[in-house]
Formats: structure tokens, C-alpha cells, sequence
């Protein structure tokens, strides 16, 4: 865990540095809108949103209903920084073994 918890936390600050620069030095929706007139471009946001909803999902089978929809809401508003931020929290909430451990059942009483 400690491995999981070390990438997402440097993925934390690498994505949260990008952010400063794209917003330093970027033309926000002005870019945007000339990159939507590329293909390749167009692919990769159904390719960063295909992965919000599964994300949103595995969110929503992990927490409660309203707990689930802000993280979800930030997550589709904020991006991949969010999905790092929530990877530490549930790390760091960690209740059950990771989904690669298969659960033990407890020995049964019969002989």
C-alpha cells in the first residue's frame, strides 16, 4: 500500500504542476476549441471521460450515495488530480483486502 500510496501522492503533484502551467501559460477554451477541429484530440477526451465513468463507478460501490456523487462531481469537474486525491483517501481508509488478496473464509466447525 505504501507503494500505491507513494504514486498516487507524486501523480498528485505532477498533475497539480501541469495544472499550473496550463493555466499560466495556456489560452484555456480558445485552445480548446481549436484543438476539438483534430480527431486524435476528440478521442482523447472520450478516452479521459470513458475512465471518469469507471472511476465514478468504482467510487460509487466503495461509498455512500452522497459521499460518492461529491467525489464523483469533483472528479468529472477537477480531473485526474481528484482520482489521485481519492486513491490516498481510500488507501488511507482502507478497510478490506486489495481486490488482487482473495478474502479467506473463517475455518468451519465441522470435522
Amino acid at each position: 500500500m505504501k507503494v500505491a500510496a507513494a504514486i498516487a501522492g507524486t501523480l498528485l503533484v505532477v498533475m497539480l504542476g501541469a495544472l499550473f502551467y496550463g493555466f499560466r501559460f495556456g489560452d484555456g477554451w480558445a485552445e480548446v476549441g481549436e484543438l476539438m477541429e483534430y480527431p486524435w484530440f476528440v478521442v482523447t477526451l472520450f478516452d479521459i471521460y470513458t475512465g471518469f465513468i469507471l472511476f465514478s463507478i468504482w467510487i460509487a460501490t466503495r461509498e455512500k450515495p452522497l459521499i460518492a456523487a461529491l467525489w464523483i462531481l469533483l472528479l468529472m469537474s477537477l480531473g485526474n488530480p481528484i482520482a489521485c486525491l481519492y486513491v490516498l483517501y481510500a488507501i488511507w481508509r482502507h478497510r478490506s483486502p486489495p481486490l488482487s488478496q482473495p478474502r479467506t473464509r473463517a475455518p468451519s466447525a465441522q470435522p
